[in-house]
């Protein structure tokens, strides 16, 4: 089991910065993969960002070169420095947590963090 707290969410107006983070406790040794998702109103939750258990990392289109995901040393917090931010970065942010392979994948989701970006 992964229990993930994410923090740091808000409201930002266009251009400016936040940096959000997840916690992650419990069976962390067992985590593959760590990253955000978000979800505006209306619409599927979509990729922002991904970090594997060995570093190589992974965004989505829209957020390229502006955004970035990291981890502390001890691979239990997962950051997200989102820069340059515009009213479409809107959303709510859940971090995901994934265990296992194939058919014993298993998806953990954080409670999400509103960011709301004023134009």
């Amino acid at each position: 089991q992964v229990q993930l707290v994410e923090s740091g969410g808000g409201l930002v107006q266009a251009g400016g910065s936040l940096r959000l983070s997840c916690a992650a406790s419990g069976s962390i040794a067992s985590i593959n993969f760590m990253g955000w998702y978000r979800q505006a109103p209306g619409k599927q939750r979509d990729l922002v960002a991904l970090i594997a258990s060995g570093g190589n990392t992974h965004y989505g289109e829209s957020v390229k070169a502006r955004f970035t995901i990291s981890r502390n040393n001890a691979k239990d917090t997962v950051y997200l420095q989102m820069n340059s931010l515009k009213p479409e970065d809107t959303a709510v942010y859940y971090c995901k947590a994934v265990t296992g392979w194939f058919s014993s994948q298993r998806d953990y989701w954080g409670q999400g963090t509103q960011v709301t970006v004023s134009s």
